[in-house]
């Protein structure tokens, strides 16, 4: 692979995913997502009559291009047509009016109403019941064959769940979108004042399992024998063994453990599972036993915004805030319970097969295993030809070892802006300036200088914390994570939640007012300060920081103790 050879997939504008994805993805997966995610968005788009279709997915040297289709684009079509012919397009063309008209009735009928519903009645228990068929299947008891079939069916189940999370990205983004769209020029606020007023309503973005960690934390706090077995010097494996087999605590701890065990902490296979992770699953119970904050919302902030808008659209306002707190948790839940949990089922296979295949002298490392195609993986275990040991490590060392800085943000040009919501017609418009809003919000950045000392980003909570900065480049660097520590990291995935309890502030170089890290900061109660673009560039792993939640400051106060 060409290291300096970064050829656009197509003609037109691609732009670099570097919020959600910060390093090649794993060639084992990378197929399966590119097929499905498109299908999945688009399918969340038409409920919504927007006049994006998609975004189309493209992987170059393994990082993840974008590039936005216009609903009836045109084949090869790179970017949106110009003004005046989208102005006749959108009021002439049979298809595109009734797209309009779908845009209109879903803000009539309440359109994400009923899609919370399919999730919660459809969508979300059946992905659960097909996760937990997946997850009861011992690997090691299969023979080769039916480790290649199971392999097949974590991957074809990870696609199917990738789909499932992006039938709900419209539904996630439009409500939020709409709330900034009205309430940032009724009041005069702040992106992030506004959606401090959904804080409380997505219990999920504390870190899944929750609830489980919760009641393990509660039995764990009232029983001084489990105390002792938590805070001793055993390695933290042991620690959760014992505590599992506590005829007490047991059957609190097992729940808690089998919840998370195999959830990626990542959006990738070669991300690891918090299962991997013992000394930070030990850590989350420690600070549960000592008490895990509740998730409540602000209503004196809710009414001092109000005060702020316009008595006429006061009735308004009141019913987008209410109704995008409705569906909020929705942003984090369709990760948790889709692709989040397929993926680690998906990278359970994926170790098993490269135990085998490292104990047989074929793979340098069982981890390789994730960088390798079906076929090759599925060859390999036939003992047929397949790729060699130095291929695997040559595929692994590329992913582990580049990240988005080393690829261009841009492929060809930039993108050109999005049609102004003005030209559009009137029942299209609400739906445009609500994504538009949405997508601002999610992927921009601060543009303020940063300095050695202090780093300027993006405020999502308010609030002042002082801690050691702890550097994490990926989910693997989890277990140097402490409690009190200021996670510094690019970005963050919903399945970061894992290690939320240990956290006292988080700062990332990426992402905006919407991005995960934003909402789990608020969520969570906690200072962060995201958009950075160069924290993990300029605070070093141990350095004493202030974040500063309010004026969305990171001020590096001390070095890190030699």
């Amino acid at each position: 692979m060409d290291e300096a050879n970064f050829e656009a997939p197509g003609k037109g504008s691609w732009e670099l995913d570097s919020t959600h994805f910060t390093r090649p993805i794993a060639r084992f997966s990378g197929d399966k997502i590119i097929e499905a995610f498109p299908r999945g968005f688009a399918e969340g788009t038409a409920r919504y009559g927007l006049l994006l279709d998609h975004l189309q997915p493209a992987l170059v040297n393994g990082f993840l291009y974008m590039q936005p289709v216009a609903y009836l684009a045109p084949p090869g079509a790179t970017a949106p047509p110009p003004a005046p012919v989208l102005w006749l397009l959108t009021r002439l063309h049979p298809k595109m009016r009734a797209r309009i008209a779908t845009s209109a009735r879903a803000f009539e009928a309440k359109q994400w109403r009923t899609d919370l519903e399919t999730w919660d009645t459809q969508d979300k228990p059946a992905a659960i019941e097909r996760h937990k068929a997946i997850q009861i299947i011992d690997v090691a008891a299969l023979s080769d064959e039916g480790l290649v079939a199971h392999l097949h069916d974590c991957r074809e189940h990870a696609a199917k769940m990738v789909e499932l999370h992006h039938k709900y990205t419209a539904t996630a983004i439009v409500l939020t979108g709409d709330l900034l769209a009205h309430a940032v020029p009724w009041t005069g606020a702040t992106p992030g004042e506004v959606l401090s007023l959904l804080k409380g309503s997505s219990p999920i973005s504390q870190g899944f399992a929750a609830d489980e960690l919760v009641k393990a934390g509660d039995a764990l706090a009232h029983n001084d024998r489990a105390l002792a077995v938590l805070r001793s010097d055993a390695p933290p494996a042991e620690r959760i063994e014992l505590l599992s087999e506590d005829q007490d605590v047991g059957p609190a701890v097992r729940a808690y453990v089998e919840a998370v065990r195999y959830r990626s902490v990542g959006y990738d296979v070669g991300d690891p599972s918090a299962g991997e992770m013992p000394e930070v699953m030990v850590q989350a119970l420690a600070t549960a036993a000592a008490g895990l904050p509740a998730p409540a919302s602000d209503e004196t902030a809710v009414e001092a915004l109000r005060v702020r808008v316009p008595t006429e659209h006061r009735a308004q306002f009141d019913e987008l805030v209410s109704e995008a707190r409705l569906v909020n948790r929705l942003r984090d839940e369709r990760g948790v319970y889709s692709d989040g949990w397929a993926t680690g089922l998906a990278r359970r296979a994926l170790l098993e097969a490269g135990r085998r295949l490292h104990a047989r002298g074929l793979l340098p490392d069982p981890s390789h295993a994730v960088d390798l195609k079906l076929d090759e993986l599925s060859a390999l275990l036939r003992g047929q030809p397949g790729p060699s040991p130095a291929e695997a490590a040559a595929h692994h060392e590329w992913r582990t070892t580049h990240a988005s800085e080393d690829a261009p943000p841009f492929l060809n040009s930039m993108p050109a802006p999005p049609p102004p919501a003005d030209i559009l017609p009137p029942a299209a418009r609400r739906a445009s300036r609500a994504v538009d809003a949405a997508l601002a919000n999610l992927f921009g950045v601060s543009e303020a200088a940063n300095s050695d000392q202090v780093l300027r980003g993006l405020s999502v909570n308010s609030g002042t914390y002082e801690g050691p900065a702890r550097l994490v480049d990926s989910p693997a660097d989890f277990g140097r994570i402490r409690h009190g520590d200021v996670l510094v990291t690019r970005s963050t995935s919903p399945y970061f939640n894992v290690v939320l309890p240990l956290l006292g502030a988080i700062v990332t170089d990426r992402g905006g007012q919407l991005c995960h890290a934003a909402i789990v900061a608020r969520e969570y109660g906690i200072p962060g300060v995201v958009g950075t673009r160069e924290a993990t560039t300029l605070i070093e792993d141990g350095d004493r920081v202030r974040v500063d939640g309010t004026t969305g400051e990171v001020h590096v106060l001390a070095p890190a103790a030699s």
